[in-house]
């Protein structure tokens, strides 16, 4: 048990049960998600900033498919400021532009919040899925869903952060001053 957590109280007085802060610490600690962000966890990164990561999936649906975190945990959208959650779906739509570029070629792009276990939210931790697709793809994508295997990850990275830096950042087009 990390240090941190052994000198808070175990118990509350009168309830018997973990206090709040000993239970958020714990999720906290336990997400695999702020461990990537702390740098604990591997992840193949294609953006950062103060506020967001972004990251290959391990288990993608398509090539390409990648989830934005905020790197201040949030269970869910209730625990989710609303400035992180712009900051979240701003940097999700430069990467739905940038798989439109030479490194994927996709034709679109699917943007999906899974909020709670209700919605099947597999990792207890806010995540925005972006997800590249093409016109008449609709049996790889059914299989991908079903296989979801991770093929050269650290090509694809480079791919996509490659298309990532020839958008314009004032835009989030293509830059077409080159």
């Amino acid at each position: 048990m990390p240090a941190s957590l052994k000198s808070l109280p175990s118990r509350t007085a009168d309830s018997g049960t973990d206090s709040p802060l000993r239970r958020r610490v714990r999720r906290v600690s336990d997400c695999v998600f702020c461990r990537i962000v702390a740098g604990a966890a591997p992840a193949h990164r294609v953006y950062e900033d103060d506020t967001v990561t972004a990251f290959l999936d391990i288990r993608p649906i398509t090539r390409g498919h990648t989830l934005v975190i905020p790197k201040r945990h949030a269970t869910d959208l209730s625990e989710l400021d609303a400035e992180t959650g712009v900051d979240l779906f701003r940097v999700g739509h430069r990467i739905a532009r940038a798989v439109q570029g030479p490194g994927f070629a996709a034709d679109g792009a699917n943007l999906l919040v899974n909020d709670g276990k209700a919605a099947f939210q597999t990792v207890a931790h806010v995540h925005l899925h972006v997800i590249p697709r093409s016109h008449g793809d609709k049996f790889r994508f059914a299989t991908g869903l079903v296989l979801r295997r991770s093929r050269e990850p650290e090509r694809v990275a480079a791919a996509l952060r490659a298309d990532l830096a020839a958008l314009d950042p004032r835009t989030g087009s293509a830059d077409d001053t080159a």
